[in-house]
């Protein structure tokens, strides 16, 4: 999965505050993310992170190339 700094995650489970959507912190062998609605920092492992992922929003929407 290409998951970058800065992306949008909407998850299949919400967050306990109600909210679906992180924000990506870092990325690497485990995710640091960050809750959109009450703005708490978790880190995940990676396998565990990209399963419950539902979608990938990009801020930038323009192609490097």
């Amino acid at each position: 999965m290409d998951v970058k700094v800065g992306d949008i995650l909407k998850m299949k489970k919400p967050h306990p505050c109600g909210s679906h959507s992180f924000l990506t912190l870092r990325v690497g062998m485990d995710f640091k993310i960050r809750c959109t609605g009450c703005g708490r920092e978790v880190m995940l492992p990676r396998l565990k992170c990209e399963k419950n992922i539902k979608q990938i929003i990009r801020e930038n929407s323009e192609e490097e190339t």
